[in-house]
Formats: C-alpha cells, sequence, structure tokens
C-alpha cells in the first residue's frame, strides 16, 4: 500500500517542539500539506503555523479558523498536545486550579478541536489521539491529573472511533511510554527539586516507578512520529479504535 501522503490537508497540535515537531515534519516528508499549531512559534520553525493556546475556547477558534482559510477542511488531525505542571506531593497537593489545567491541556484541547473540525473531515479521514502509558501506570507524586486526564482521552477516543466509522473516518491512539523531549526533562527537573536530588537521579526514579524500560532507552519523538505517519496512512486503512503503545516495554501485561 502506498504510504504517500500527497495532497492530504493535516493539523498537529503541540507541533512546535518535541513529539509533536517530529509528528509534522514526518508528515511533510510523506507529502501533506500540515499547519502546525503550540502556544509560541518556534524560531526555527519551517511551514505554516499558526500560534494559540488550544487549552482556552479562545484559542481553539483561532486555530478552526485558520483551518477553514487554509484547507476548508481537514483530512488528518493529530492531536499531540499535552503535559503536565502541577506540583509534587501526591494527590491532596493538587487543587481545583490543578485538575483544570490538566483535563483543558490533556484532554478538552482535543475534544473542542475535534467538536469543531471532525464534522467536516470527509470519508478516509484519520484522526490520532496521542495519549500515555501513564493512562494504565497512572504516577501519584506529581502527574496523577494528568494520568487521569489521558485515561478520559483514550475512552473518549475509543467512543469517537465507534461514531464516526460508519463514515470512513478513523480515530486511533498513541501511547507512548518515557520520551526524552524537553518537555520530559522539564517534569524531571521539578521532581528533582522536590526530592532533593540531581537531574539523573530523578529521571532514574521516574523510569523505574514506571516499572523500568526493558529495551533500555527512552523513546525517541521520531520513532512515535513514525507510529503515526503508519496510523494516518493507507496502510492502516482498517485500524480504528485502537490503542498504540510504544514504551519500549515498559507496560508489563499483553
Amino acid at each position: 500500500m502506498n504510504e504517500s501522503l500527497e495532497g492530504r490537508r493535516a493539523l498537529v497540535t503541540g507541533g512546535g517542539r518535541g513529539t509533536g515537531a517530529a509528528v509534522v515534519a514526518r508528515l511533510r516528508a510523506a507529502g501533506a500539506d500540515v499547519l502546525a499549531t503550540a502556544r509560541t512559534r518556534p524560531e526555527h520553525a519551517d511551514g505554516p503555523f499558526v500560534a494559540a493556546d488550544v487549552t482556552a475556547p479562545g484559542g481553539v477558534e483561532t486555530v478552526v479558523r485558520e483551518v477553514r482559510d487554509r484547507f476548508g477542511a481537514l483530512d488528518i488531525l493529530v492531536h499531540t498536545v499535552g503535559g503536565s505542571s502541577a506540583p509534587g506531593g501526591g494527590f491532596a497537593a493538587l487543587t481545583d486550579r490543578h485538575w483544570q489545567d490538566e483535563l483543558d491541556l490533556n484532554l478538552l484541547a482535543a475534544v473542542r478541536l475535534d467538536r469543531a473540525l471532525l464534522p467536516d473531515v470527509a470519508a478516509g479521514g484519520a484522526v490520532v489521539h496521542v495519549s500515555s502509558i501513564q493512562r494504565r501506570l497512572p504516577l501519584f507524586e506529581a502527574t496523577l491529573g494528568y494520568a487521569a486526564a489521558k485515561a478520559a482521552l483514550t475512552t473518549y477516543s475509543k467512543g469517537l472511533a465507534k461514531e464516526l466509522a460508519p463514515r470512513g473516518v478513523r480515530v486511533n491512539v498513541v501511547s507512548p511510554g518515557a520520551i526524552r523531549t524537553s518537555a520530559a526533562d522539564a517534569l524531571v527537573a521539578r521532581l528533582a527539586e522536590a526530592d532533593g536530588v540531581d537531574e539523573r537521579a530523578a529521571w532514574d526514579r521516574l523510569t523505574a516507578a514506571l516499572g523500568g524500560i526493558p529495551l533500555g532507552r527512552p523513546t525517541l519523538p521520531e520513532e512515535v512520529a513514525e507510529l503515526v505517519a503508519f496510523l494516518v496512512s493507507g496502510r492502516a486503512a482498517a485500524i480504528t479504535g485502537a490503542e498504540h503503545t510504544i514504551d519500549g516495554g515498559t507496560v508489563p501485561t499483553v
């Protein structure tokens, strides 16, 4: 089957750095016309980009207007935006504001964009939501809200896939484990400061809490991008409603 995405119109959220930037580059390499979005435009961004905060309804409206002005409608929608800025200290340290921030970033940004854009996606369209293995292996110290929001995103994605399948639109989830990105490094720095250890020790503690990485290293953003590119291509034409784990073997169950 053809892996080319020539002529396909795509939006990638969180496309300014890390996994999102890798997805943008991979889809463009396959021929897709990609609009990337993130809160701030990267210094060396190539190609179409719209700066917007998709955790807020106003930011979603900005992205939707740009999509309609540029493309009319989409063929591919990839939500990579996510992360956590919550403090350490366990569940009792999380205020209502922290919980709302985690939900806005890791669940509701995708829900709002889907609601605005997916009604116009025609048969053959593909959606990928990037979740996390923390939806199955939640870490309570600092990312419990993140884990809960990603669990909700995964469940929502399954229901969305069932609704859209009769229209010929596919929805899948990609759930990475530890990825060495600037966002992951920022989380590790917060954990290191909270625990009074250096960042290497904090990284080791984080991966150990997840159960370790049998493959011996974190996943690369480019490896996640390869999986996403496969899922939005014709090679995955019969795959929908599935969660695809890419974690170096961390999740211990089948």
